[in-house]
Parts: C-alpha cells; structure tokens; sequence
C-alpha cells in the first residue's frame, strides 16, 4: 500500500457533519490521508504517510461536481450575447446556430475544443462533470457527440429533445417519436442520463413525458431542463417521473416548491445562465427553507453560460437568490453529487474520492469575500494533482 497524505491543511472543508464543526463539517490543521485515490482518513496536521504534498495552511474544499453542462460544441455565439447585453430578449431557438457549427467540425476538432473546456473546468476546481449532448439533432450527431463526451466523463446525457431541428418545422411529435427511438438505440450505449427542455419554444410536457419513459424503459436516468423562463409543468413532471434533478428552476410556483420538497428530485439553480439571460435569479432561499435538495451548476454552453466558473456561481447564489455561503458551497459539492446520484464524490470523508481543490485564502468564504479573483491554488482528482497554477 502507496498511501499519500496532504497536509497541513489550515481549514479542512469535509462536507460531512458528522465529521466537524457545523453544516460542512470543518475540521483545523488537519491531513488527509490517501491510498489508491481513496480517502482512508482525517487526522491532525503531521499524519505519516508514503508521499506526502504541502497544503502550505491553504484551506481545502471537495472538488466541485458540476452536474449540468453542454461542454460538446463548436461555434461562437458571442454576437447573441452583446445583442442580448444590449436589451433583445433570449429565445431558444440560437441552439440552431450551434447545432450547425457542431455538425460541420470534424471529431478531432470536437474531441479538442471539448477537451480545452473540461482543462478550464479543471482548473476552476472542477472534479466531476456531467456531460450533455444536444447540438447534433439528428441520429448520427447526437451519437458521436456523446462518444466524445463519454471520453471525459461517465455522466453523460442523451438531450436529443434540446430543440425542434431545421427539417421538422411544424412536425414536434414526428422529432420526438424519433428522439424515443432510432436516436435512443444510437445514444444508449454511450449515455448514463437522459433528458428534454421542457420551455415553450423547444418541448411541452407531453413531448417530454414521451422522451424520459423511453429513456427510463432503455435504462437511463432521467433529468429535466424545467421553469426556465416562465412558470411551467416542468419541475411537477420531473418529480412525477422521479427524476434526479430538475434543472433551471427559475420560475417557481409555491405548488413547485412543495412537488420539489416532497421528492427526491434536486432542485439544480444555474445562476450563470440567469445572469447571462438576463432572467429574475431563482429564489433559492424559499425551496431551501421548504426541506428540498439543492444544487449549483455552470451550465457551460455557448449561448447561455459560457463559463466554467463555479467560484462565480456561487458568489451569484449568495448575492442574488439568498443562499448561506456554506448552502451554496455545499450546493457546489455534495449537492451537485446528489443530482448525479453519486455517493463518491462531492464530500472528504472516509470512502470518498480524493477529489478536492486548495484555495488560495484562509477559508472557503473567500470564494464571495473576493469574487472574480482566481483562487484556486491546485485541483487533485484521486489525490492526484491534475492542474496547479504558477503563483
């Protein structure tokens, strides 16, 4: 047995009660102990081990588990967005304009621009990520956007039903019969989750209760786009089919809150699209307060959140939808590992990955204290150093 242990860590983040001092379980001058990629222990700060790295007094938080991206793409999108900065209002429909530029890269000029997104993702701390299709829209798209994904992540998701495409105008039903059928047998081999934009403008609910039992009958989880820009069926039907998230949850009804309080469905806030959008932030205080599960996603794409900063999200979530600083680092963490379903990431604990991020900072709340700053310091995967920065 290899063990590694890291530390002199001056604030430990574990993200499990039980193990420290309040909701995130906080312990002081402590080491975590390593072996194979695995958490084997917390002890004080000088515990022995094979190889040993220095964590310098820095604070070590769980790596973030991203749990909502579109990281397989080509194209830019950046007119949209100065359009939009300048007053015109979102619609769905420049998923269009993406789903072209996708189409006509090659699979190496994907797989590349994929896998400079996910080092960006690395690099902001970033330890896990899921991974959605949905800018191919055809059958042979789709299925080779979620290979490539699936060479970055095991969370990958079948969103063929992100958009109505060019050659179907007018016939949703006949796209979504094909969604359900030869685009599901192509996807299902290279895809753990399944999941529709449930939005005016992309897919009703009916249209979305289709694609998700099909996805679920082939053996996939399922995940909802729900309530992103106006109030909707959507976070009521992600809970009726048991999903594992219900993502977007901007537009929330007290009926909405109740389904999401009383399920094991995670409310997944992305607040970097709401800033993006220029859309009313997700009031995040009322569904905590209600008992639901909550979570914190970049939703990285290129109309809507081009960012893989979760530092940013979560100094969004705590200025504007009134999240705690330790409700949204938790979100960040253990919560994106609940809509994934994960029990191995998300949290230091004995038993767990050892998937973390040293800060720059004394303590996690310099994360909102100084925003915009870059304080990730080192990004490990499995005790493994995966990206340092040059301080």
């Amino acid at each position: 047995m290899m063990t590694t242990v890291v530390d002199h860590i001056g604030l430990l983040v574990t993200g499990d009660a039980s193990l420290g001092e309040g909701p995130l379980g906080l312990l002081r001058n402590a080491a975590i102990v390593i072996d194979d990629g695995i958490v084997i222990s917390l002890e004080r700060a000088g515990a022995a081990a094979d190889q040993r790295i220095d964590a310098g007094g820095r604070c070590v938080i769980p790596g973030f588990v991203d749990s909502h991206t579109h990281l397989v793409f080509a194209g830019d999108r950046g007119d949209e967005f100065a359009a939009r900065m300048a007053g015109a209002a979102y619609a769905a429909g420049g998923i269009r304009t993406t789903v072209d530029a996708t189409r006509a890269a090659t699979d190496d000029q994907l797989t590349a621009l994929t896998a400079g997104r996910r080092e960006e993702a690395l690099r902001a701390g970033i330890t896990t990520v899921e991974i959605k299709s949905g800018y191919g829209l055809d059958t042979y798209h789709e299925e080779r956007c979620l290979e490539i994904a699936s060479s970055f992540t095991t969370d990958t998701t079948f969103l063929g039903a992100h958009l109505v495409p060019p050659g179907f105008e007018g016939r949703a039903d006949d796209y979504v019969h094909l969604v359900c059928t030869d685009m599901l047998a192509a996807a299902r081999p290279h895809a753990r989750w399944i999941d529709a934009f449930c939005e005016t403008g992309a897919f009703d609910a009916d249209q979305c209760r289709a694609v998700l039992t099909a996805g679920k009958a082939a053996g996939l989880g399922a995940r909802l786009h729900a309530n992103q820009l106006g109030p909707g069926p959507g976070v009521q039907l992600a809970v009726e089919l048991g999903c594992a998230s219900a993502d977007h949850c901007t537009h929330l009804t007290g009926a909405d809150i109740d389904a999401l309080a009383g399920s094991d469905t995670v409310a997944t806030f992305l607040p970097a699209a709401d800033f993006c959008t220029r859309q009313p932030y997700p009031d995040a205080r009322r569904v905590i307060d209600a008992g639901a599960s909550v979570a914190l996603a970049t939703n990285c794409n290129p109309g809507t959140s081009y960012t893989t900063s979760m530092s940013f999200c979560i100094a969004l979530a705590v200025r504007e939808m009134h999240m705690t600083i330790d409700e949204a680092i938790a979100a960040a963490t253990s919560g994106g590992a609940g809509a994934l379903r994960r029990t191995d990431v998300g949290r230091l604990s004995p038993g767990c990955r050892a998937d973390m991020v040293m800060l720059d900072a004394p303590s996690y709340t310099h994360l909102v204290y100084r925003p915009g700053v870059p304080l990730i310091a080192a990004t490990l995967v499995g005790g493994v150093p995966a990206m340092t920065l040059a301080r």
